[in-house]
């Protein structure tokens, strides 16, 4: 009886079996393909286009470039050296020079191509058709800055932009000029305490008072009277910035971004206050516009709100409060941060080149006076202009940039299958002598005395804010920003780089100071 029994179950077992080891064949095909078929297929395709790189490896692919890395992070430049390349991109350096400009690397089984071609970059970049993609940046990066206009696309690029661009119209932008140099004011005005206090000269610590000062000027001009709030939203992001960049650095494993580790707790317990915040004074805004309160504000955040409320193509709301409170994370750690670390690079460059410090306070000084900074006096400023377009190229806070072909294509006649990640090493293309000239290592603003588009040998070459229809929308309100502070700065003081200042530039997500910028300020007579 027993043995008859067993029967059945046999019948049973056996499709169950097969179907089992019918779905691990397909897995293991899968991964087959994946991890070793496509890769191979994909170097070969790529190396009979003349372009190689180094090879794939089925395990521990990614060592080499930590190794590198590593080796490289002790390093310190002289004052005069602006080359970080060495420190901070070294494998891209080693890899360029042994293959060329455009290179195949890898990420994992991700095929990476190199992208040191000003051509390619402008097709990419002027790309209208979405074949170009923003790659998935993960929820580390998504708790910073949110799914705004960085990294959407297609449709909901477009329908995002049309909600934030009347908010950096320049006329815009112009009646804020003053909240700018109000802000930078008070900054400043500390500065000529503690200078007073020691004599006429006191070294500060500036790339940490800039992030604060930065963070200040987006509080009140995108939050207006909410800008204590957005205070707290900077302090989060502050923090979560810093998460982010460990959580990069860190050995990561499947399902690690929604393991409860203690990072991940502390990021999701920040990106829910920030979230919190933000929707608290969106919903202050609508509620106060809906009683009659005059309107939604004249901040970034009233201006956004006015031409959401407006439509599109006499349709209702063109965005959500989740879309207006992603937009708010971008422009608030877009707006401080890296406009911090412009100003933190033009102060070491001027510090260490006096006669370009001297040149820019005699502009300052003929075309603000002493009086109140407006906009208009700011758009005079030709020569600080070129200062900072000269330190966006050196130091600009973005090293590399990314896109993911949606689809297979051919670029500048190479054959670029769908997947492949488009790496553009701005930092190194910024040095490139066959754009910028034989002086492409030196700082050298009058590069720039004909206007950006003629500054170099192609017309695309600056790409500190990006280029082409996904330029960086805030541009204008940064180099307005940044020369509000030093128009004040000059008036003031005198500066140098202090005796201690250890030159080694780093990339935590935005490149600065590895080791903060001390500056000697002496202060000038009234």
């Amino acid at each position: 009886m027993p043995a008859e029994s067993s029967f059945p179950m046999l019948g049973v077992g056996a499709p169950v079996a097969a179907a089992l080891a019918a779905v691990a064949a397909a897995w293991l095909w899968a991964a087959l393909v994946r991890r070793v078929l496509r890769p191979y297929a994909v170097a070969r395709a790529f190396a009979r286009q003349g372009i190689r790189g180094p090879p794939y490896r089925l395990v521990g692919g990614g060592n080499e470039t930590k190794e590198m890395l590593a080796a490289t992070s002790g390093d310190t430049l002289e004052r005069s050296s602006h080359d970080f390349i060495p420190r901070v991109m070294p494998h891209y350096q080693a890899w360029t020079k042994l293959y060329g400009k455009v290179c195949l690397t890898w990420g994992g089984t991700m095929p990476m191509l190199c992208v040191g071609s000003y051509d390619m970059v402008k097709r990419i970049l002027s790309d209208r058709s979405g074949l170009f993609r923003k790659p998935d940046p993960g929820p580390a990066i998504l708790a910073l800055l949110g799914m705004g206009l960085v990294f959407t696309d297609g449709e909901d690029w477009k329908r995002h932009r049309r909600v934030v661009h009347p908010a950096f119209a320049m006329d815009k932008l112009k009646t804020m000029a003053s909240t700018m140099a109000a802000c930078a004011a008070e900054v400043i005005g500390r500065w000529e305490s503690l200078a007073a206090a020691a004599a006429g000269q006191v070294t500060v610590e500036v790339g940490e008072q800039f992030g604060e000062l930065t963070a200040d000027v987006i509080a009140h001009t995108a939050f207006g009277s909410s800008y204590r709030q957005g205070k707290e939203v900077f302090l989060a992001q502050r923090e979560l910035q810093g998460l982010a960049f460990a959580f990069f650095s860190s050995r990561r494993f499947p399902g690690s971004n929604w393991a409860p580790t203690e990072s991940n707790l502390r990021r999701w317990r920040l990106e829910r206050k920030v979230r919190d915040t933000l929707l608290g004074i969106i919903h202050e805004r609508l509620a106060a516009a809906a009683a009659g309160g005059g309107g939604y504000g004249g901040d970034l955040l009233g201006l956004m709100l006015e031409a959401n409320a407006a439509g599109g193509d006499g349709k209702a709301a063109v965005m959500s409060m989740d879309e207006i409170v992603d937009e708010c994370k971008t422009f608030f750690f877009a707006g401080h941060d890296t406009t911090s670390h412009l100003l933190t690079w033009a102060m070491f460059l001027l510090g260490t080149h006096p006669d370009w410090q001297r040149r820019l306070r005699e502009e300052v000084l003929r075309e603000c006076g002493g009086g109140a900074i407006t906009g208009d006096a700011l758009s005079k400023l030709k020569l600080t202009t070129m200062v900072l377009y000269e330190t966006l190229r050196l130091y600009g806070a973005v090293t590399l940039l990314a896109r993911r072909a949606a689809a297979d294509t051919e670029l500048c006649g190479v054959r670029v299958p769908r997947g492949t990640m488009l790496m553009i090493p701005i930092a190194m293309l910024h040095r490139d002598e066959d754009a910028w000239g034989a002086d492409a290592g030196e700082f050298n603003p009058l590069r720039f005395k004909d206007g950006v588009g003629r500054a170099a040998a192609h017309p695309m070459a600056l790409l500190a804010f990006a280029a082409g229809p996904r330029s960086c929308i805030g541009q204008d309100f940064a180099m307005m920003e940044a020369k509000a502070a030093l128009a004040l700065i000059l008036r003031r003081f005198e500066f140098e780089v202090a005796p201690e200042y250890v030159h080694a530039p780093a990339d935590f997500l935005t490149l600065q100071p590895m080791h903060g910028l001390p500056i000697v300020l002496k202060l000038l007579d009234p």
